[in-house]
């Protein structure tokens, strides 16, 4: 298999002034039955961007030159435009991936940690992209090297590999089957054979999947926004527990190898994660997070003069907080959509100047007004209080915050970069204490059953058996992150 990797520069995993939110970790993409697969993966890839901005992979197979692949630090515009890489990258199936690094070595990637993974079989070679997070995974390498396993990279991911390669199943889709019977936690997984695209989600569903169809072939994206840009027909999503195997020949075959459980999908996809132009379990993630912004002005009304969201993710949300409070929306904060990894390296100087390199403040309007700030969330708070000392600055009377996501106090296991429990803001805090920290006139988040109405819930979150997953919130993880445990986490205490 040729792997040509000329060399890449090196970029820090996120702007030093981007730190304050959370990331989610992998983005995936997958085609099969199209002339020049590797083009449509790198669309896909660069529409899937924002769930991954570290590096990214592609691996394609074609009859005559075998399995090719690709992998770059960096944004997919920057590493998979050129002819010269492209064109080692032939053939009518491929599949992609993009990555923040959560398991692994975070913030210290190497290209061998970078997917798709690659391994041959004794009946051919199979490659394998992995968006979520393996909780016992730890447990698993240790087992898998103590039985003679070498592991390349520093990834969970890679287990999935071994595990295959140590299975006696007759095929790989079977092989596949198996080793995920073996892994704990959150799963969605784009892979390929010679002639196979197969796509797998855990029995919970944790992590989106879709599938698509363009022409005659068909299509496995992480979200439908990336079917939009090659022009594909969004078909369904994968089933929590599903396993598709896609051929040319005989089209998609679909079965559920998994003992079926209650669904936890990830409700963090639809308040941050996915993009506000797809759609997820058959709503649009757009008017989801308006829906959040109305119900947030239900809960928590305040006088005001504007309601302004911090951008880019805050404007659904401040939108719906509008219409419902009928304060006028107006952009207060201005981003400016030229920063990022490209720009100078930052001294100590510029750091110091902090947020303002991205965001700034539109001080005509500001000036005098009761603002209401609407944010996605609140991690750190690092950013939150660089933002309202701008808008203070700025000459606003009053400040104050409106988020729209219950306070984040639990770290994420399942595959979204969290910090340490610590030195999350919502964990050592209560909301009145937060509010005099960020040092705004009022903040408040709205409530977990709020959140729970706004994605379709009419009756909010049952309590017995919760709809999504939503440890980040509750501290309810849905699979016990085993891994943790055994380094010391202290789940929850039981109520």
């Amino acid at each position: 298999m040729q792997s040509p990797q000329t060399p890449a520069p090196r970029f820090p995993i996120a702007h030093p002034f981007d730190d304050d939110k959370l990331r989610e970790e992998c983005g995936i993409f997958g085609v099969i039955g199209v002339q020049d697969a590797a083009s449509f993966v790198a669309l896909g890839l660069h529409a899937l961007q924002h769930r991954g901005q570290e590096a990214g992979g592609i691996v394609t197979h074609d009859p005559v030159q075998g399995f090719n692949s690709a992998r770059r630090f960096g944004y997919v515009r920057d590493n998979f435009t050129s002819t010269t890489v492209m064109e080692t990258l032939p053939g009518p199936l491929g599949i992609g991936h993009v990555r923040y690094s959560t398991a692994g070595s975070k913030g210290q990637t190497q290209i061998r940690d970078v997917q798709p993974f690659f391994g041959e079989f004794a009946m051919g070679g199979a490659a394998i992209a992995h968006n979520g997070n393996i909780t016992n995974a730890n447990a698993l390498r240790r087992e898998l090297i103590e039985r003679g396993s070498i592991f390349q990279s520093s990834s969970d991911s890679e287990c999935i590999i071994h595990l295959m390669a140590r299975s006696l199943q007759r095929n790989i889709p079977e092989r596949m089957e198996d080793a995920l019977r073996r892994v704990e936690g959150a799963f969605s997984v784009v892979a390929m054979t010679r002639t196979k695209l197969i796509g797998v989600r855990d029995p919970l569903g944790v992590r989106p999947l879709v599938l698509g169809r363009i022409g005659d072939g068909w299509v496995l994206s992480s979200e439908t926004c990336a079917l939009d840009i090659i022009g594909a027909e969004f078909i369904r999503e994968i089933e929590p527990g599903e396993m598709v195997v896609i051929t040319a020949e005989d089209g998609v075959q679909s079965h559920f190898p998994f003992r079926p459980q209650p669904s936890k999908f990830c409700i963090f996809e639809h308040v941050y994660f996915s993009r506000p132009d797809s759609i997820l379990g058959g709503r649009s993630v757009y008017e989801t997070r308006e829906a959040i912004g109305r119900e947030l002005a239900k809960e928590s009304p305040v006088e005001a003069d504007l309601v302004c969201p911090v951008p880019d993710s805050g404007t659904p949300a401040a939108i719906g907080f509008s219409l419902e409070s009928g304060i006028p929306y107006a952009m207060g904060i201005i981003r400016n959509q030229y920063m990022g990894r490209t720009f100078i390296e930052p001294t100590e100087q510029i750091r110091n100047m902090g947020v303002r390199l991205k965001l700034n403040v539109n001080r005509a309007l500001i000036r005098g007004k009761r603002v209401i700030l609407v944010d996605d969330s609140v991690v750190r708070g690092t950013t939150s209080r660089k933002i309202k000392d701008m808008i203070l600055d700025a000459g606003a009377k009053e400040v104050h915050f409106r988020i729209a996501s219950p306070p984040t106090a639990w770290p994420c296991f399942y595959g979204v970069d969290t910090p340490e429990r610590e030195k999350l803001l919502a964990a050592t805090m209560t909301e009145d204490e937060m509010r005099v920290h960020l040092g705004v006139d009022s903040l408040k988040f709205i409530s977990l059953d709020g959140l729970y109405r706004a994605v379709g819930e009419s009756k909010g979150r049952d309590k017995a058996c919760p709809q999504y997953c939503d440890a980040c919130f509750s501290g309810e993880y849905p699979v016990t992150p085993s891994d943790m445990i055994d380094k010391g986490f202290e789940l929850k205490a039981a109520e």
